[in-house]
């Protein structure tokens, strides 16, 4: 289908370098990456390519139109020009979701939500010989992106987002996204051959997707998208490449990953959401522990060099900024505790450095959802703690 060759990807703000490696080893070319978007060209396969595989992307949208849209009558007639009835699925309706407009003459999101779905269903009904469109089925849901009077239609063709993998339905409060967990997991610069250890590890979020990433295990392996809906989808191409997919897991690599945490019961949820995320693939057992240990006595075991990946308490999560405070300088242990390993922690709070300690190697800003959150990462607790030792 001609009218496919953009797609866009949304992320956490932050992780748009992870998405654009992510869609350069699947082959694709990037268009453009900045605040949240990364555009890619590609056709009806690499759509169900980026949908299946993409690990750090919290939904993937189709660029249906662009064009410039200086004012609302140059908006609705480059609305109308797009054919509709190719993309949206017969006897629904459609919803404008989103609008974002930037250095634009229409700044007006409402106006130009009611424009934008004016326009769409005008030309559906035109097309399909209907006085007006169901309201109680929506078939489609599109966003509107506005630049410099450039304008960008885009038709979501995720459904749900897609960091609902579906493995986690138990978990601690205020849990980090699984596409958070892959975009920094991506960003710390761990590899499969290195031990991976989560001490807070809640509902096992971050353990998990460096499994799956571990196992080549495809986090939309196994789930549904809006896109099989559409007018232009391919049921034969789907399976075939989901079959595809499927013959890369591989449980054979030995990987060790390790989370633990204080509480029995979150620990006792993480085990359940592991055995749901290998899709029935393997019953889960000794791929992967998760132990129920105190802050005070986490230990590397007998791997001298390695990664802690961690999401420690918010004080939004404990109820105050004075106990995650607390926990932090706990964490100074790791230095002496970890002194072959590299850190990467991401928190709400901007002062972590000082609880911890020490100034972190790195720090990037990215979001979880709608929390603003930073990555702090330290290459060599072994420096920090010999520097500690000499001070």
């Amino acid at each position: 289908m001609a009218l496919i060759n953009t797609g866009v990807a949304l992320c956490p703000v932050g992780a748009e370098k992870t998405v654009s490696n992510e869609l350069r080893k699947m082959d694709f070319s990037i268009e453009e990456s900045g605040y949240g978007r990364v555009r890619f060209k590609t056709g009806l396969e690499g759509l169900y390519r980026s949908l299946i595989g993409l690990r750090s992307a919290d939904r993937l949208l189709l660029e249906a139109g662009s064009f410039d849209a200086p004012d609302f009558d140059a908006l609705f007639e480059g609305v109308r020009r797009i054919p509709w009835e190719e993309l949206i699925p017969p006897n629904t309706g459609l919803k404008v979701d989103k609008v974002r407009t930037n250095r634009s003459k229409l700044m007006a999101e409402t106006g130009i939500q009611a424009v934008v779905h004016k326009a769409a269903a005008q030309k559906l009904c035109s097309k399909r010989g209907i006085k007006r469109l169901p309201d109680d089925k929506i078939g489609a849901e599109l966003r509107v992106y506005i630049e410099k009077d450039r304008a960008s239609i885009l038709l979501d063709i995720s459904g749900k987002p897609l960091f609902r993998r579906g493995y986690r339905t138990q978990g601690g409060p205020a849990p980090l996204r699984e596409t958070t967990a892959a975009a920094i997991i991506l960003l710390s610069g761990w590899k499969r051959k290195f031990p991976l250890y989560d001490p807070f590890c809640g509902s096992g979020t971050i353990a998990i997707e460096a499994a799956l990433y571990a196992w080549d295990i495809a986090p939309g392996l196994l789930r549904s998208f809006a896109l099989e809906q559409m007018p232009f989808s391919d049921k034969e191409m789907e399976n075939r490449i989901r079959e595809e997919f499927l013959s890369r897991v591989d449980f054979s690599r030995k990987v060790r990953i390790s989370g633990s945490d204080s509480d029995a019961t979150i620990v006792e949820a993480a085990r359940s959401n592991l055995k749901r995320s290998l899709y029935g693939l393997h019953s889960g057992e000794d791929l992967l522990s998760f132990e129920v240990i105190p802050i005070g006595e986490a230990n590397p075991g007998s791997s001298d060099a390695g990664f802690i990946i961690t999401n420690p308490p918010y004080g939004r999560r404990l109820g105050d900024s004075e106990s995650a405070e607390r926990t932090y300088k706990e964490m100074g242990n790791f230095r002496e505790k970890f002194p072959g390993w590299k850190l990467a922690v991401i928190t709400d709070h901007a002062g972590f450095e000082s609880f911890f300690g020490s100034k972190a190697d790195s720090c990037r800003e990215i979001t979880n959802g709608a929390v603003q959150t930073y990555l702090f990462q330290y290459e060599s607790l072994k420096e920090l703690y010999v520097h500690s030792r000499g001070a």
